[in-house]
């Protein structure tokens, strides 16, 4: 498997209406191993003062960025080399394309909040769907994250962590390392 940074892009955010599932977005691409998540939209403080709280205690650099254009976002990430990945449910299946995403070791990945113009579809490299059904641009994102890793990020530990989970069959235990 090939070392990778993924950049995920959050395609319109609005602040009132998508605080809560961005942040969810951006919790699953810490967590599943994403470097970064750029927010295109309204720029959106609590979203990045949720993620510096939750790296300050589990640990890891991952960043917040705000664009306010995702064209412009892309157009950037193209010249330092990312490969532009547009989650869809109008795309190809990840099993088809998956080992071929897997060798790719600049991905950023676009993720819908509203409608979707046109012109996201023909500035991706690739169009990928999870399912040819309405779905969670949360689902979709978690399951081609963990598809092109092989599984791999579930096993990362994140550098800094203050507190760690020790797995239980029941109840919870979480150690504080400080």
């Amino acid at each position: 498997m090939v070392k990778q940074d993924i950049v995920i892009i959050r395609y319109g955010h609005r602040e009132v209406r998508d605080f809560r599932v961005t942040s969810h977005c951006a919790l699953v691409s810490r967590a599943l191993g994403a470097s970064k998540i750029i927010i295109c939209g309204t720029p959106d403080e609590t979203v990045e003062k949720t993620i510096k709280g939750v790296n300050a205690r589990w640990g890891g650099k991952f960043e917040v960025k705000f664009s306010e254009g995702w064209l412009s976002t892309v157009k950037k990430l193209k010249k330092k080399g990312y490969k532009i990945a547009h989650l869809t449910m109008y795309g190809i299946p990840i099993q088809r394309i998956e080992k071929e995403l897997e060798k790719i070791t600049k991905l950023a990945i676009i993720i819908g909040s509203q409608k979707v113009e046109r012109a996201v579809y023909e500035n991706a490299d690739y169009n990928i769907s999870v399912a040819s059904q309405p779905h969670s641009e949360i689902a979709a994102l978690a399951i081609v994250l963990d598809r092109i890793q092989q599984g791999k990020e579930l096993e990362k530990e994140q550098k800094g962590a203050g507190l760690k989970v020790v797995p239980q069959s029941k109840g919870k235990k979480v150690i504080d390392l400080k």
